[in-house]
């Protein structure tokens, strides 16, 4: 008798022993836009991994692509309603709480991947980072390089008159619509999952995405050219909730830094590296591919598109400019 109480006590320790270890695991919700094939994906997973692992497994996090849990602005606005934890999104959304921040997404600000990398180890980057989680509650933890951007098109475009009534696909995000608007083009806001059916039914007849999301997203098979306008080199930040950031002791904050951080930079080298491949496979497939004079559409830009209108400021834009020669 007295084995059998000792084993059913035994099996009673062991059950509150198990509740009380998923009782005090941390499930969380990892939201983004971007295809399960694009390393966005593949390194937020990463990420999530890495994290339970070297939490001990105290953080569960699931992470939803492909906008599965809404649009990038529903996400953005989840991270205050609590329907995700941490997002991937562009600057250009976190210029909605705090429009200085937006200025990274002016036409032409960086020159290339290392002029962009340069910014975020430099005190201009922690300056327009602390307003936006001073103004939103949210933490950027992390930014990644997302690409070049350029334009496709079903007509070709050498030059940035060439652009003027062209109907265009671009986010509904003030940066973005410069350079088409600038040049003279029609933009027309559609949500990303929809692009591409409305190019190829002719809603719009243009689009601008960096090559690897164009490659992703299949848009090469309903467009005729790519012309290499590189009018935004894009970046994304990883974004975690003002209220699961305050909840964080200081250890796992550094703990989710840092590894938003290494994922960051892997998934920045492998779109590097992807970019360089992508004007031959274009080619390949039949595209056109043209090179323009890109200082033509950013004095055009400049010209016609004041700093002020989104609430930028042309200091910052002037402090990035100084980062790399």
């Amino acid at each position: 008798m007295d084995r059998r109480i000792a084993f059913k006590t035994a099996l009673a320790a062991l059950a509150l022993a198990a509740a009380g270890s998923a009782a005090a695991q941390t499930k969380l919700k990892w939201a983004h836009v971007y295809e399960t094939s694009e390393p966005f994906h593949k390194w937020s997973v990463w990420a999530a991994d890495e994290i339970k692992k070297r939490s001990g497994g105290k953080y569960q996090i699931d992470v939803y692509p492909a906008s599965q849990l809404g649009k990038e602005n529903d996400i953005n606005q989840g991270l205050a309603l609590g329907t995700v934890d941490i997002i991937i999104s562009g600057s250009s959304f976190a210029a909605k709480s705090f429009p200085r921040i937006g200025v990274t997404y002016y036409p032409y600000t960086f020159r290339d991947v290392n002029h962009l990398l340069a910014y975020t180890k430099s005190d201009i980057y922690k300056e327009l980072t602390a307003g936006y989680e001073q103004k939103s509650g949210n933490q950027i933890v992390a930014t990644t390089y997302y690409g070049v951007r350029h334009t496709t098109s079903n007509k070709p475009i050498t030059k940035c008159a060439d652009m003027k009534g062209l109907k265009i696909r671009v986010p509904d995000v003030p940066a973005y619509l410069a350079m088409p608007r600038a040049c003279g083009a029609n933009t027309t806001p559609i949500a990303f999952a929809e692009v591409y059916l409305a190019l190829q039914n002719g809603t719009v007849e243009a689009q601008e995405n960096p090559l690897p999301t164009i490659e992703a997203k299949k848009f090469f098979e309903v467009q005729k050219h790519i012309v290499l306008t590189g009018h935004i080199v894009d970046h994304l930040n990883t974004v975690v909730s003002g209220a699961l950031w305050k909840k964080l002791p200081d250890a796992d904050k550094k703990l989710f830094s840092e590894v938003a951080q290494e994922a960051a930079e892997k998934a920045s080298q492998e779109v590097a590296a992807k970019e360089k491949e992508l004007v031959a496979t274009f080619k390949s497939r039949g595209l056109t591919v043209t090179e323009v004079n890109t200082a033509e559409f950013r004095d055009t830009v400049l010209k016609n598109v004041p700093f002020e209108q989104y609430g930028y400021q042309k200091a910052d834009w002037e402090r990035i400019q100084a980062l790399v020669k």
